[in-house]
């Protein structure tokens, strides 16, 4: 299933099971993902829920027994925000062996279509995403006075299905005819989402 980050947590938070932990494993905390703990902070506080959030630094293994410490500890529900979007199935089987209720947010669990009745995955549309960023860079080309230009496409982490899906529509919206603008690729290049990179 696939809802609205907003309305999703807010149903999550407001339903009448609040007495337990929402047990939350973040990929990392990285500039969007700490808005995003942050975010879950503020409404779990709003809400008196308690919820007990854990970085996976990055480490797939250190994120799925983040989910077996969550379900040892008998949470009520587990929100992810997975490392690894091919690696999301063990966790998902682990919850609904549990009988736990796992919502995957912002990155696309590869088992997105079997999660089960108590799962679900709540993210924007990457593939509209990426083709507005692109055809945001053609109107700004335009804009310039450009036919042609040479890009260079910075890519996210390979491991998440986001950052392959957005590097997808850039070159559709460029195969086609939505650009108005010629891009040449000179390069792409995987910068993990690391400013630094």
């Amino acid at each position: 299933m696939k809802y609205v980050l907003g309305a999703a947590f807010s149903a999550l938070m407001t339903t009448s099971v609040l007495a337990g932990d929402i047990g939350v494993s973040m990929a990392n905390s990285d500039t969007f993902l700490t808005v995003l703990r942050k975010g879950i902070e503020k409404a779990a506080a709003d809400n008196n829920q308690s919820v007990v959030i854990e970085i996976a630094d990055d480490d797939v293994n250190k994120q799925l027994s983040q989910v077996q410490n969550f379900i040892a500890a008998k949470v009520d529900a587990i929100i992810v925000n997975a490392v690894d979007t091919s690696a999301t199935a063990p966790m998902t089987k682990l919850a609904n062996d549990a009988g736990i209720p796992i919502v995957y947010v912002n990155r696309q669990p590869i088992d997105v279509d079997v999660l089960g009745p108590k799962g679900a995955f709540v993210a924007s549309n990457e593939a509209d995403s990426g083709t507005l960023e692109t055809l945001e860079v053609c109107r700004i080309l335009k804009e310039a006075g450009k036919t042609e230009a040479n890009i260079l496409i910075m890519v996210g982490d390979l491991a998440n299905q986001a950052a392959v899906q957005r590097t997808k529509d850039i070159h559709d919206v460029n195969a086609g005819d939505k650009c108005g603008v010629k891009l040449y690729v000179i390069d792409e290049q995987t910068a993990g989402w690391d400013p630094v990179k």
